[in-house]
């Protein structure tokens, strides 16, 4: 690997620190936030949990357009960093006032609220197709995307995992100076916007991508759009299995506060958790490396699979023991940050494919999947766990201890008074619903994905083979 690529590699990493973690913010906690801090009745978070699963199907759906615009960009900067750029500015904002402290009532609140997120996720989607495209276009070898990718999604999940740890300790940090725990949040949106674009800007200055057929590339139609999407048979394949895995992942993380306070009654543990969710992870990531010379991708991805599959049993079974508990989630966020790699390799080959099956290279079309997978399953896990917080009782408690502010004794008597049902209804959408949903996608990506090595290499030699009488063609 040469300075220049090691540089790319470097810089292409570092930019999504700040970013998951801004993007964690919102997806994880933007509903925690609504119900534990805001304190939103049962009508208002049915209202909210409709609105952000309708949006966020809305963005998926639009991403691919959204690819297409960025297919379609010429500037002396590239295709790609305007983008980034743009997307960062917007989210940042967008963040901020998501978690506002302003003095509204419950109806004006989910306005602003509907207006933000749907305008965040836009900008988000701008910046994450953008920013992923660039993979592509830095190296077409396995092997150097591998190494791109496994640093990139490391940082990532820095990035994740940050915001993990510290999301539950806001309000201590800022109670020196005399904030309560809405401007405590609000300040700690901006901070995180800023650090976010400090990030992204490492990516904007410091990667150098392939820019050697921008001026010679075809203009995207909805047309060519189409058929970059629904003609790149393996694409499709990716997009639904992963859609699937993210509907289930998304949905159990997006349980993890409300499980540590209702069911396992010590909500100051899931810091310490996520702590070892997060040695798990990045252990996973920096031996990926390793694993890949041993075995072939499908095989990292079935044996990935299978770990997830025994965790989800093990968590579902542990009756909130603390050991079986700490051994599911190593198990499933160590198998999961390979399936979250691999996911991304994925959609890099599928770029050639598409080239290699269609005749156009469609970077951005392509990598518009990968917020699509990320949003659509966002979305729906935000139905499911809004709806099982009303359903099962658990957002009514959460209001009544908001209302009892600092009254420790009574938030702790609320709390223990959990009752039963409550934990059951929260546990099956957390685990077993989830567990359905992975398990689909596994085999759909078992009967139709093929783009393996020895395929991914005909593709590429039969790439060059075309673009030299291409190119004997155009000199003659």
């Amino acid at each position: 690997m040469d300075k220049q690529m090691k540089l790319n590699k470097f810089c292409f990493g570092l930019g999504t620190v700040g970013r998951d973690a801004l993007y964690s913010l919102v997806s994880m906690y933007l509903l925690v936030h609504l119900t534990d801090v805001v304190g939103f009745s049962d009508g208002s978070l049915a209202v909210i949990g409709v609105m952000l699963t309708l949006f966020g199907v809305f963005d998926a759906i639009i991403d691919p357009f959204v690819g297409a615009i960025v297919d379609n960009t010429k500037t002396k900067w590239g295709k790609f960093k305007p983008w980034i750029l743009i997307g960062m500015i917007g989210t940042a904002a967008l963040t901020v006032l998501m978690f506002h402290n302003f003095n509204m009532g419950e109806t004006e609140h989910i306005i602003l609220l509907a207006v933000t997120y749907l305008l965040f996720s836009i900008f988000f989607s701008l910046n994450d197709i953008a920013y992923w495209s660039l993979m592509p276009a830095i190296s077409k070898d396995q092997k150097v995307r591998e190494g791109v990718g496994a640093f990139a999604r490391i940082c990532a999940n820095v990035g994740m995992f940050s915001m993990v740890l510290i999301y539950l300790s806001v309000p201590d940090l800022f109670a020196g100076i005399g904030l309560n725990a809405r401007d405590s949040y609000f300040v700690f949106a901006i901070v995180i916007a800023l650090i976010m674009m400090a990030f992204q800007s490492i990516t904007l200055f410091g990667v150098k991508e392939d820019r050697s057929k921008l001026e010679t590339a075809d203009r995207t139609t909805l047309k060519d759009l189409w058929r970059a999407l629904i003609g790149n048979d393996q694409l499709m394949v990716t997009a639904v299995s992963m859609a699937l895995f993210m509907i289930g992942y998304c949905t159990t993380t997006g349980f993890g506060t409300y499980y540590f306070k209702y069911a396992y009654k010590n909500e100051d543990m899931y810091m310490v958790f996520a702590a070892v969710l997060a040695v798990a992870q990045l252990t996973a990531l920096s031996v990926f490396p390793l694993f890949r010379k041993k075995f072939t991708r499908k095989q990292l991805y079935t044996g990935s699979m299978i770990a997830v599959t025994v965790s989800y049993v093990i968590f579902f079974l542990s009756f909130e023991w603390l050991p079986l508990i700490v051994i599911a989630g190593l198990g499933l966020f160590f198998a999961q940050a390979f399936i979250q790699l691999l996911m991304l390799l994925f959609l890099a080959d599928a770029v050639e494919y598409g080239e290699w099956k269609l005749g156009k290279r469609n970077e951005a079309a392509n990598f518009a999947v990968q917020p699509f997978i990320n949003q659509f399953g966002g979305a729906i896990s935000k139905g499911i766990v809004s709806f099982t917080l009303i359903i099962s009782g658990i957002n009514a408690i959460a209001q009544d201890i908001t209302n009892a502010g600092d009254n420790e004794a009574l938030v702790n008597e609320l709390i223990n008074a959990t009752p039963g049902s409550a934990i059951w209804i929260m546990k099956i959408s957390m685990m077993i619903l989830p567990l359905v949903c992975i398990l689909v996608g596994f085999v759909l990506y078992q009967k139709k994905f093929k783009i393996d090595e020895e395929m991914y290499a005909k593709i590429l030699s039969d790439l060059e083979e075309r673009n030299s009488v291409e190119k004997n063609e155009v000199h003659s």
